[in-house]
């Protein structure tokens, strides 16, 4: 979907599909990012609804993540996999876009929105949610966040010389963390409608300050 925002140009893209029919592994990411750069995007920023394992990522927080662990296997992770394309080894030390996180916080902190600077997104396979002792490694590995669709998708907008950067939402507490004893489905989107609440400001207001080049 392509449309304005304030005075922007704006491309949107449900990555599950309009009625969330696709399964994270199954999504292509590569056609999505490579459909969203032939329309001329320069920036893109992923919204992912994620589970919370650090103490302060808790249901209904938003955070702008800076690391990336990918648990993910079986995806087209790379453009380099097309026939007759030349390898490229991308330097991947910081999967986000420095520029774009700064701006995305800015913009929030102007709009009055709550984030959380910095975070290890762990990207898993789904569409299961985790164990408690799959979790409990993770946080050992360093995560604060799990999710299932931050890659390929970050690899892939770098490939291809696309800024890109993360807005997670926290919608339910990972296995084992918090307090509750299991992790319904009425929770987690209850939790989404208000983490949500706040993003159109905040996406507002990077569009106003946002560079156009």
């Amino acid at each position: 979907m392509v449309g304005t925002l304030g005075a922007r140009r704006v491309a949107f893209l449900a990555r599950h599909g309009e009625d969330h029919l696709l399964a994270p592994h199954r999504i292509n990411y590569r056609a999505n990012i490579f459909a969203l750069h032939r329309l001329g995007t320069k920036r893109m920023i992923g919204v992912n609804a994620v589970g919370g394992i650090r103490a302060d990522m808790a249901p209904r927080v938003l955070a702008v993540p800076d690391q990336i662990i990918d648990y993910t296997h079986g995806r087209f992770d790379s453009f380099c996999d097309v026939e007759g394309t030349k390898v490229e080894h991308i330097d991947f030390s910081e999967p986000y876009h420095a520029g774009l996180r700064a701006q995305l916080l800015a913009a929030a902190q102007r709009a009055g929105v709550a984030v959380i600077d910095g975070g290890c997104y762990g990207a898993t396979q789904g569409p299961r949610l985790e164990t408690r002792a799959e979790i409990e490694r993770m946080r050992r590995d360093g995560c604060d966040l799990v999710g299932m669709t931050g890659m390929p998708e970050a690899v892939l907008a770098c490939e291809i010389g696309v800024e890109y950067a993360c807005i997670a939402l926290v919608a339910n507490w990972a296995a084992g963390c918090g307090d509750a004893a299991e992790i319904t489905m009425d929770e987690v989107f209850a939790n989404l409608d208000q983490a949500t609440a706040g993003l159109p400001k905040l996406i507002g207001a990077l569009l106003e300050r946002i560079a156009v080049a």
